[in-house]
């Protein structure tokens, strides 16, 4: 053999290579437009964080402060970072669960071990200073004081003549001298930066300038001004005198002393109790109070039975009901199964709370659809008797909850392989074994953890129970407002916001155990329901 050598072909116009063409800066400019996109949202962030820095500084939240600088730092160098890709779609996930799941949690946990509730708001300076304020009276013999109602952006403030000398002050702000303020007649007549309001202005303020109080200084011992028309100022001082040194109030009038107590409130010998409160710990006070309290274990009790029966007796029901009518439109001997099957879901396709409302008013003893129409002017009153109420919540809940049953059940029994449905039928099974030895079982493989989610659900199903009955029918004699329909997140609802005293501590307490109850229903059903997968 002779080499041969070979040459390649001539290059012509339309076989030639593409060339790189100088100035072809499509690339960059792609990169820079994703880039300045990046850059302004990144920037919104930071205006965002900045201004709650800001807003927190102002308070003095320093944990706030502390976790929007490290929330800003992180998200700066995330995105501005080409280490950190992972990070882009981590960080805001991670952000929102921190904010709005584990803070939650946290917080709730520390609201849970003290007394925060209606009087016992703030912290014990803030109490020190609200007793003063509340038990102000005005000082007999004190001089009457010119004074003119001004305004600033909003905001009430007096301006008084006091021994020749004029001074302006706001509820926020102490009075302070004005020198450059204008007086005719022994009256301010202009205060610049500030409005003054004629008469008809006043009128129509009145209830906000008769309850305006400007302090002489920080100090709520030494007094405020205050008026009852408008245009004459009164001396208020506190017949209540706080002690910083022996941490005590003393009443000026009866001499008697308020020391202050372990549950967070100002108390003298003889039992009596200044309010506001201050914060406190307690320890697990609002975890026993609800075994303790008589007035409270009783419908305790019964709502948690009844949270229980609820929760399993809406599982059972609609999951029953599910099934039959999955199977039921699962036989391929029924012509127009598609149609049936929408109008079986038109249920869950409305939202939860307008059907609960729609089923209230049908429920209605008095003029209800159900007793007018259906019964012939029946007069049965099925939300205000304690069993047939929760009879109508049962019977309601089914009505909502069946087409998501039927829906899951249906793409169950449709996953099931149909040859083995057969085969136990050519071995003689009939259709009640095939369904209890076969289909349930392999149904039950995909279904099991949905049915312990819809537990889960409706053990806290507070939607239903708050539109239709309101936990109504009330029980007698409780110290909070609570009902024999109410399950346990409903009663923590109640205590927190219905019962007139507000009782935040002994809310998140009743949370707690809530979460508790659900985390270990959960988890040992999640344990039981492996013994499935070895079907």
């Amino acid at each position: 053999m002779t080499d041969q050598k070979i040459e390649a072909p001539p290059v012509t116009p339309d076989t030639a290579p593409p060339r790189r063409v100088r100035g072809d800066d499509s690339h960059a400019r792609n990169f820079s437009a994703g880039f300045v996109v990046k850059l302004v949202l990144v920037g919104l962030v930071d205006a965002l964080g900045v201004y709650g820095i800001l807003t927190a500084l102002a308070v003095q939240s320093w944990a706030i402060v502390a976790f929007l600088v490290l929330a800003l730092v992180v998200v700066n160098w995330v995105y501005f970072s080409r280490r950190a890709v992972p990070g882009k779609y981590l960080v805001p996930g991670l952000l929102f669960l921190l904010v709005y799941q584990l803070f939650v949690m946290a917080y709730t946990g520390y609201v849970a071990f003290t007394n925060y509730g209606d009087g016992h708001n703030s912290d014990k300076a803030d109490a020190i200073e609200a007793i003063s304020i509340q038990n102000e009276t005005r000082v007999e013999g004190s001089p009457t004081l010119p004074l003119t109602v001004l305004n600033q952006d909003g905001e009430l403030g007096f301006a008084i003549v006091q021994d020749g000398d004029v001074q302006v002050g706001s509820a926020e702000e102490p009075f302070a001298p004005a020198d450059d303020a204008t007086v005719e007649g022994g009256k301010v007549t202009a205060v610049p930066g500030w409005e003054v309001l004629g008469f008809a202005q006043i009128a129509q303020q009145q209830d906000a300038i008769t309850t305006l109080r400007v302090p002489f200084s920080d100090d709520p011992s030494e007094g405020s001004v205050r008026t009852q028309d408008g245009s004459t100022g009164y001396v208020y001082e506190s017949t209540l005198e706080y002690d910083a040194a022996t941490d005590t109030f003393t009443d000026a009038a009866t001499g008697e002393t308020y020391t202050p107590a372990d549950s967070g409130n100002f108390v003298s010998e003889d039992g009596d109790v200044l309010t506001p409160g201050w914060r406190v710990g307690v320890g697990f006070d609002n975890f026993t109070k609800v075994f303790t309290d008589s007035r409270l274990a009783g419908p305790f009790a019964q709502i948690t039975v009844w949270t229980f029966a609820f929760a399993f007796l809406s599982v059972l029901t609609t999951f029953a009901l599910g099934l039959f009518l999955a199977i039921v439109f699962n036989d391929n001997r029924i012509r127009g199964r598609k149609i049936y099957r929408s109008l079986l879901i038109l249920p869950y396709a409305v939202p939860g709370f307008l059907s609960a409302l729609v089923w209230r008013g049908m429920l209605n003893a008095r003029f209800g659809f159900i007793n007018e129409v259906l019964l012939g002017g029946a007069d049965i009153n099925w939300l205000g008797n304690p069993w047939l109420a929760k009879l109508s919540i049962l019977g309601v809940n089914l009505w909502l909850g069946f087409p998501y049953m039927f829906l899951v059940c249906t793409g169950a029994l449709q996953s099931i392989p149909a040859d083995t449905i057969e085969a136990a039928r050519i071995d003689g099974a009939g259709t009640w074994r095939v369904f209890r030895a076969m289909t349930l079982p392999l149904l039950m493989i995909s279904v099991a953890p949905l049915l312990i989610a819809s537990f889960a659900f409706n053990f806290n199903n507070f939607t239903l129970i708050y539109m239709l009955t309101g936990g109504g029918p009330n029980f007698v004699g409780t110290p909070v407002v609570v009902g024999h329909t109410d399950i346990l997140i409903s009663m923590v609802y109640a205590v927190a916001f219905e019962s007139g005293n507000k009782q935040y501590g002994l809310a998140s307490a009743l949370s707690i155990l809530i979460f508790l109850i659900v985390g270990l229903i959960s988890f040992f059903s999640f344990r039981r329901t492996r013994t499935l997968e070895e079907i």
